[in-house]
């Protein structure tokens, strides 16, 4: 994706005679809204009904995206992409060793009064604006302006400027995998307040050294099991987890998703008006861009062209209909729902287990993203063009690109060195993908 530079930068501006506060502008990023581009936007304005949630809220999301929690080092990356729904807003963002995503859903009763319409945009949460946030209390006003007009924050003194930001590339790639990863993931446990309080309490810091554990469900509340146990969700590096202290107090349940064995896991905790989101991969030390989560579904004759289909009826809806995508489109639903992870791929959808639904973000489109993001899907089409691939009784030989020994694909396996040092937790090898593509040639 191209860089998106902001249009303006985050400033704190006094208020003549205003004896209320002064007022925080974030500095914004050209939006893409069902108009098309718009400059400096301004897709959402109005009064936070509960100001400190959404403060604290935004500065768990900047804590999240400072922090290398493997091998624990900060960082200066405060970025999230915002996203307007017509009746919720969105914030997204990856740690700085992209871990770790996190989402602030701030749905309707979050705010007391105020205009939303639609777009997506990210903005500038820097030092200064932190330190702005973290001033807001439960009894001030706090009225947020995504665009031009900015946010106004009570009994804040001072003017400072922060310097523009770059969004960063790899968050695309991460985008997808974390949707691809958390669909499908079941429901394994909720709890109210007491629990999610006493959980998120004892939690260890993110500078703490790794400590795995599965999540139980108790009587008091969540339990830290240190061995497999019925109904756990297996956790690698709790420590993860910790921006949630942020948010300790407004805390009003939790809801865990995930299995007993390695995996994704999404640990999702809900606040008045909103909910926090983080999804942790199933090792400190791999990023979400890296996953290859989606390349399964790219190997197809006519993804790409379905997904230009389905993108063009896509309107920021914050719970994407497909069985209407599907009459619209006159497409079956496979080829819907692979068409939704190549816009999954690009950044443009993503994935609410809550709502057990896609949801639309626009980013800037970029035909070769796919490609360029997946360079196991470039090599298996070459392998296709090249003739490389010949039917066996026991699966499929593909040529070796080296001159070795050919590869046998049979089932889900390969002989390929890929495969042996990560098996299918990555997503499939090149090979893997290239008897896919012809074998969806073959029933085309």
């Amino acid at each position: 994706m191209t860089n998106r530079l902001f249009a303006q930068a985050s400033r704190l501006d006094e208020v003549p005679g205003d004896s209320t506060g002064d007022r925080l502008a974030l500095g914004l990023a050209p939006a893409l809204t069902p108009s098309g581009l718009v400059d400096d936007p301004s897709f959402f304005h109005g009064f936070a009904a509960h100001p400190q949630v959404l403060a604290r809220g935004l500065l768990t999301l900047a804590d999240v995206t400072a922090t290398r929690y493997f091998q624990f080092t900060p960082s200066t990356m405060r970025d999230p992409v915002l996203t307007a729904h017509g009746d919720r807003l969105r914030a997204e963002c990856f740690s700085s060793c992209n871990s770790v995503y996190a989402r602030l859903d701030l749905l309707a009763d979050a705010f007391d009064s105020g205009e939303m319409s639609h777009g997506t945009t990210n903005v500038d949460i820097g030092l200064a604006t932190r330190a702005a946030l973290s001033r807001i209390g439960r009894d001030r006003l706090l009225h947020l302006d995504v665009g031009t007009d900015g946010l106004t924050v009570s009994q804040v003194e001072g003017a400072v400027v922060e310097r523009p930001v770059e969004m960063p590339p790899r968050w695309v790639r991460a985008l997808g995998n974390a949707a691809e990863l958390h669909h499908g993931l079941p429901l394994a446990f909720e709890m109210g307040a007491a629990g999610a309080k006493a959980f998120v309490a004892g939690l260890p810091a993110a500078t703490s050294s790794p400590r795995n554990g599965w999540l139980v469900p108790s009587g008091t509340g969540v339990r830290v099991a240190t061995r497999p146990t019925s109904g756990g969700v297996l956790v690698a590096g709790l420590h993860r987890l910790s921006a949630a202290k942020r948010l300790l107090p407004h805390l009003t349940g939790i809801a865990v998703y995930g299995r007993a064995e390695p995996g994704p896991v999404v640990v999702e905790l809900t606040v008045p008006g909103g909910r926090l989101v983080l999804g942790l991969t199933d090792e400190a030390w791999r990023g979400h861009s890296g996953e290859g989560a989606l390349l399964g579904r790219l190997a197809s004759a006519t993804v790409a062209e379905d997904a230009d289909l389905v993108s063009a009826l896509l309107a920021f809806e914050p719970v994407i209909d497909v069985p209407r995508l599907t009459r619209e489109a006159a497409l079956d639903e496979p080829r819907v729902r692979d068409a939704l992870a190549v816009l999954a791929a690009d950044g443009r959808v993503g994935w609410d287990l809550r709502d057990a639904a896609w949801f639309h973000r626009e980013l800037p489109h970029d035909p070769e993203r796919v490609e360029k993001d997946n360079p196991r899907l470039v090599t298996a089409r070459r392998l296709v063009a090249d003739g490389a691939l010949s039917r066996a009784p026991e699966g499929w030989h593909v040529r070796s690109r080296s001159g070795g020994p050919d590869h046998l694909v049979s089932g889900d396996r390969c002989t390929c060195t890929w495969f042996l040092r990560h098996g299918t937790g990555r997503g499939p090898c090149a090979h893997m993908l290239a008897v896919r593509l012809v074998t969806h040639e073959e029933i085309a």
